[in-house]
């Protein structure tokens, strides 16, 4: 793990929320689609803002880790997990991206908790586990109540299993918001642990994705997973990953 900036002691050290709740103690099991409001739901075409309000006042930590694919990143508060940063070419990029999306943040060495999770996802994206991740404590305090219902339902994606943007958007009960839930995940602050790289197009295309490396970033995490090659040329052939040809690479 690389570990540049200074470390502060009043960093939190631990987690306050438990699995599945927001600071506020608020319950984020996936709801009955009847309780599910569509109007939580952002206009068509309009931005998805991915917190509501800020998550706390209180000091976020980061750290920067190595994984399979690239430098990941990881911040933490009092309430857990506060966000998770996708592989960039070097791992200074990665620290820039989080600071943006963490302000305030401090490198810092990670409690146990974070430590244990930034394990289970090397493993994960070495293709050495197929842990789903679920236990792992989220800070959704901020968030709003169609993005909280979205990411707990893409949660139970497992590894090598994946759901279309429109079946997400079916089991919150709103089959029209298949474009609201792609906008969704691509406002996902915790990828990898709310696994938006399982979410695909309607016909099994890989779509796009913010990590480095794009959709082939998006295809090896798949294939580390378990998801077979032989789910078909939507999604694993060189049409998608190279819109120019392989050859363009």
């Amino acid at each position: 793990m690389s570990q540049s900036g200074a470390h502060s002691s009043a960093l939190p050290t631990g987690y306050d929320a438990a699995r599945g709740a927001s600071a506020d103690g608020d319950d984020l099991e996936v709801a009955d689609p009847a309780d599910v409001d569509p109007g939580d739901a952002p206009p068509e075409g309009s931005d998805i803002e991915v917190r509501a309000d800020p998550v706390s006042d209180a000091p976020v930590g980061y750290a920067v880790f190595e994984t399979a694919i690239g430098p990941c990143g990881i911040a933490w508060g009092p309430g857990g997990i506060t966000g998770v940063q996708l592989p960039e070419d070097t791992a200074d990029e990665v620290r820039e991206t989080l600071v943006v999306a963490q302000p305030g943040a401090v490198e810092a060495q990670p409690p146990d908790a974070v430590r244990a999770t930034v394990e289970r996802i090397r493993a994960l994206l070495a293709g050495d586990s197929r842990d789903d991740l679920a236990d792992v404590e989220l800070d959704m305090s901020g968030l709003t109540p169609f993005l909280r219902r979205t990411y707990a339902i893409t949660r139970t994606i497992t590894p090598g299993h994946t759901l279309t943007y429109g079946q997400i958007a079916e089991r919150l009960g709103s089959p029209g918001l298949a474009r609201a839930v792609g906008r969704a995940m691509g406002a996902n602050p915790f990828p990898i642990i709310v696994p938006c790289h399982r979410v695909l197009g309607a016909d099994g295309s890989i779509g796009g994705f913010s990590a480095h490396g794009g959709a082939l970033t998006k295809r090896r995490m798949l294939l580390a997973e378990g998801v077979p090659e032989s789910e078909g040329p939507a999604l694993f052939g060189t049409e998608q990953l190279y819109p120019g040809g392989a050859d363009s690479v």
